[in-house]
């Protein structure tokens, strides 16, 4: 298969970290979508969004969205509880991740780390959900070693990959010690160096 993605995007490096770390064969095509390269003809063939991630299977079959993909990707696999009450509890966290935490988190990681805005520059209510998202977080962390359960499952890959970052986006981890405990551990149960 292709994974269509841009390396900078942590949407697109979920999907990365899935087949590294169940050693799904891929090629990595680079998609820069600061050039526009999700805008042009050939892409928008491949998803009509125009966003990345994008996967393209040997069959002429595509799906789209990270969650959506690491869900296909990983069926059958230690990502995925076995118990059908916890898959529902890991799939609760990924749809929460796309609507309460990366609209905050990764939106103002992006217009920091992207377009230079300084943190003064952020939205205040963004910057504020952002950081109620990492409190939820730090909540369930404090009583669960990983956010479904005892184990790591796709939540967990999910919600890493813009928290490893969340400082570029001026959000500060020095009260949430059982985010960066966490944050340590799955990167090292991914394989991943830490965060820059």
């Amino acid at each position: 298969m292709k994974i269509y993605g841009d390396i900078n995007s942590g949407n697109c490096l979920k999907v990365k970290w899935v087949c590294d770390r169940l050693a799904l064969p891929y090629e990595w095509v680079a998609i820069d979508t600061l050039k526009q390269e999700t805008r042009t003809p050939e892409f928008l063939k491949l998803n009509d969004a125009g966003q990345v991630p994008a996967v393209a299977f040997d069959d002429g079959r595509t799906l789209a969205q990270s969650n959506a993909i690491i869900r296909y990707l990983a069926r059958g696999s230690d990502l995925i509880p076995s118990d059908a009450f916890a898959q529902a509890k890991m799939d609760e966290w990924l749809f929460w991740e796309q609507y309460s935490h990366e609209p905050y988190i990764a939106v103002c990681r992006f217009q920091m780390f992207y377009l230079g805005k300084p943190a003064s520059d952020l939205d205040p209510d963004k910057v504020k959900r952002g950081y109620a998202a990492l409190a939820k977080m730090e909540r369930q962390l404090a009583v669960t070693p990983h956010l479904a359960g005892p184990t790591v499952s796709l939540a967990d890959v999910s919600l890493l990959a813009y928290t490893r970052l969340a400082h570029e986006g001026g959000f500060h981890l020095d009260g949430y010690a059982a985010v960066r405990r966490w944050i340590g551990e799955t990167e090292k149960f991914l394989g991943l160096p830490p965060a820059r």
